[in-house]
Formats: C-alpha cells, structure tokens, sequence
C-alpha cells in the first residue's frame, strides 16, 4: 500500500504543538516495519533528515500554496498510485478533487470554543475550512479524548469510530538531568540567585499567563524564601502587555521575562525549576507540562478539558479560574520538600506512558484500519 503524508507543518509550524507532532510521527514511521510505502510532501530542506529507500520525498515551494493543494498535490497523488493521505495540520489544505483516502489530525478545536484566543485570519480560514475538512475525510486523528468529544460535539454527525485518539509525546531530550547544575546555569544565564518556578507555553489569553502572575503576588508573603517567576516566549504583543502589568503591579522584581528559549535550553529550564506552573484554560493535548515531568519537575496545571489524561493525578491539578488554587497549590508546593520530591517521582512515572514511538505505532494501525475499511458512497 503507498501512503501520503503533508510534511509541510514540520516547517510551516516548527516548534509548535503540529510542527512537533508531524516531525517525530515521519521520524518514528520510517523506523517502523510494515509493509507500506511513503510518498511526504515538504517545503525545505527538513526531508534531509529521512533516509529509508520506502520514502519518497517530494519538495514544493514555500509559496503558491494554493496550488499545490488545489493542482499538484492531488496530481502527485494519482500518479504514485497513492491509497491513503494523511494531512497533520488539522486538515488544512484538503481538496475535494483528491479522490484516494483522507486521514487528518485535528488537534483542537480552539477556533470554536475559545474564538476570541485566535487571530482573526486564522478564525476565518478554520471556521471556513473545517465543515468540509469533516465532509471529506474518511477518518480523524486527533490527540485526546476531549478533543474527540469537542469534534463529536461540533460535527455530530461524523461516525464516532472513525475517530481515533492517538496521544502525543515529549521529544527524547526532555530527561532528567543535574538539577541543581541546570539551576545554576539559569540562575548565571539570567543573573539572579533565588529558586525559581516556570512557565513555558505561549501568551494566548487561554494560556492564563496573568492568573500565574497574580497568584505568584498574593503568594509571596506565605513563601519560606524568596523565588523568581520564569517566563519563556517572545516578548510581542500580549507578551509585552504582561511585562507592562508586571511593571504596574510592582512585579518587576519577582518576574523574569526571558524571551525566546532555544529548544536546546528547555530542558535546562524544566530540570532547573521548583515547579512548572500551567493553568491553561483549553487545551487539545497539553504538551509542557509532559515535557516538564520528563525533566522532573514537579506540576502544578489545570484539572479541565485534555491536562487531566495527561498528569492524572501525577501533578496538583487546580481550577483554573481560580486564583486562590492556584496560590495555594504555589505555597503548599513550594514550603514543601517532600512534597516536590513526591511529585517528581510521580510525574517521571507518570512521563513513561507517552511516547512518539507508540504514537506512530498507532497511527500505522489507524492507517491500515482505514485502508480496509470500504470507502464511503459518494
């Protein structure tokens, strides 16, 4: 059987949550054997990275992208004889003229839960996109089981066993490392000498950034000794408009903005943390605080929509609409050793139940589970 994938996510999205999943599904599949050949689509030069004389890497342009997916793509697809494609990217860029089979992975549903966390750009090409992604595709993976509930509740009338939850994992360099050397790198990389607690994630008002800023000020008084808050990402719009909050607030002192991390230095921040704070309001999967327990650090995130399948009962899970949990999870974790010590072991066991390569495994049974599956009338 040949089998397609969409590999342009792996640039279009690097380092994000679809950059990473399509990235380490085709490292993973190309060391699986099965009996299936591949034919991936990319835009650079990331297809250097797979050698295996089952794939056939085919390499389109950055630009024109609508007709790629509109003309050459579909092409492409009928001249290799294709059985199967599978597009990663929540579907986008699907064409009604591909006439094989249609696997796409749709992580979230954000654009129709949360509207007012997205760009309006984006809002418009989901909203718009997404009935006729549903219409058209023989089968759905998507990451969670909310997300398979959010997918059910939004289009109720695709089957709900063509549907298939297939989890995501942490990259292999997020382990466990010398806690207290990773501590004291960050600590002479941003010059300063305290502990310190995390956040990793994003500045989208769904990520929650100022409820951990807030409970951080109500929870210095409690604390039995002075702590910094980390906070990863690039300082541009919402970004910059917590740092101005900070200021405002008084929170100079105790709030570091470090900018862009390097993927290369985020395990140091997660082996190097107390604990790693994430009070997301929705998430489809919820890949840092995964990340984060691979390292050791102790978790404390929300207990709504996908975190829970994720930590369990491995990290504190609070309200996220809650300031006062949160504050409190900040002090009953941070004034207690035995506490961090309990949840680090929790959350490295915890860490062992997700990995990129039963992902893959997965995913190769959805794939052969669909191609012997009769194609639906028209």
């Amino acid at each position: 059987m040949n089998i397609a994938i969409d590999a342009r996510s792996v640039t279009w999205a690097k380092g994000s949550g679809i950059g990473t999943y399509t990235s380490n599904i085709i490292n993973e599949i190309q060391k699986i054997s099965v009996d299936y050949n591949y034919l991936l689509f990319w835009c650079d030069k990331d297809y250097k990275n797979i050698s295996n004389n089952r794939i056939k890497n085919m390499i389109l342009s950055k630009k024109h992208t609508n007709f790629f997916d509109k003309i050459y793509i579909p092409n492409s697809l009928k001249n290799n004889n294709i059985d199967l494609y599978h597009i990663p990217q929540n579907g986008i860029g699907l064409n009604e003229s591909i006439d094989c089979k249609k696997i796409v992975t749709v992580h979230d549903l954000i654009p129709y839960v949360l509207p007012e966390t997205v760009g309006p750009g984006y809002l418009k090409n989901f909203l718009e996109s997404m009935p006729k992604i549903i219409e058209l595709c023989d089968g759905i993976l998507t990451v969670s089981e909310y997300s398979k509930r959010d997918i059910l509740k939004f289009f109720p009338a695709f089957p709900e066993e063509k549907i298939y939850v297939t989890p995501l994992a942490a990259n292999e360099k997020y382990k466990l490392l010398n806690k207290n050397k990773c501590k004291k790198r960050i600590q002479n990389l941003y010059k300063f000498d305290t502990d310190y607690i995390l956040y990793i994630g994003g500045f989208s008002s769904r990520k929650n950034v100022k409820m951990i800023i807030d409970s951080l000020k109500e929870s210095l008084s409690s604390l039995k000794s002075e702590v910094k808050l980390l906070i990863a990402g690039s300082l541009k719009d919402e970004g910059l408009n917590l740092k101005k909050y900070c200021s405002d607030i008084n929170m100079d002192d105790n709030v570091l903005f470090i900018g862009y991390a390097d993927e290369d230095l985020l395990p140091i921040l997660y082996n190097g943390c107390t604990a790693f704070i994430y009070p997301s309001l929705y998430e489809g999967f919820g890949l840092p605080p995964l990340e984060a327990m691979h390292c050791g650090a102790p978790v404390i995130t929300s207990n709504t929509t996908s975190i829970p399948e994720v930590v369990s009962d491995c990290g504190l899970l609070i309200d996220p609409t809650s300031q006062s949990q949160l504050s409190e999870s900040i002090v009953k974790l941070l004034n207690d050793i035995e506490l961090q010590q309990q949840y680090q072991l929790l959350g490295l066991m915890r860490s062992k139940h997700f990995s990129w390569h039963n992902t893959a495994l997965n995913t190769i049974k959805v794939y052969t589970e669909v191609l012997n599956s009769p194609k639906d009338p028209e």
